[in-house]
């Protein structure tokens, strides 16, 4: 797996070995990036993994992400991909659950310009994400949320706005939007 473009482009990552884990496929990446217009400002890789998603948007030019795994191996190989690219500076990463982690985001009264969201597929992981963000106002307006799931699963966007959909063979992705409230 690698950095696909930026910064750091074509530089290698470090994934996590075994079958609990499914590295974004660098098609799938490259089709969420060039959907994004702006990738600036502060993003949250929730179910973060080997960190890739929150990496490629640091190398395209985000100032800060923070990484959240609940697995400890994973949360060492972000540790790991950051330090290769220098990068550590403009990151924090946590050991956590999603549920844990959103709720302690909120207390710091955090916004996020981009959201990514990959976690283990069929579980209901997204719809309960997309639930506690928009609880928390985690997004800020016009912010963005990424979420990549199964195919086979079906998400739950409201509130948010969906943008874009797109699908890779087993693999669907969408790009949601916290429509700017009037009022």
């Amino acid at each position: 797996m690698r950095v696909i473009a930026g910064k750091h482009k074509s530089k290698s990552l470090e994934t996590l070995e075994g079958r609990n884990t499914r590295p974004t496929m660098d098609k799938v990446k490259e089709g969420i990036f060039n959907s994004l217009q702006n990738i600036d400002g502060l993003g949250l890789d929730l179910f973060g993994g080997s960190g890739s998603l929150g990496i490629e948007a640091l190398s395209r030019g985000m100032e800060k992400v923070i990484f959240v795994d609940q697995n400890s191996r994973a949360v060492k190989v972000i540790h790991n991909n950051l330090q290769r690219l220098g990068l550590e500076s403009q990151a924090e990463v946590y050991r956590n659950n999603a549920d844990r982690a959103l709720k302690a985001l909120s207390k710091r009264e955090i916004q996020f310009d981009i959201i990514f969201l990959d976690p283990p597929y069929e579980k209901g992981l997204i719809d309960k994400a997309l639930e506690q963000i928009h609880a928390f106002d985690l997004l800020k307006n016009n912010g963005i949320i990424v979420c990549e799931f199964s195919h086979r699963e079906d998400i739950k966007t409201a509130p948010f706005k969906e943008l874009k959909r797109y699908h890779y063979g087993l693999t669907d992705t969408c790009i949601l939007r916290k429509e700017e409230s009037h009022g």
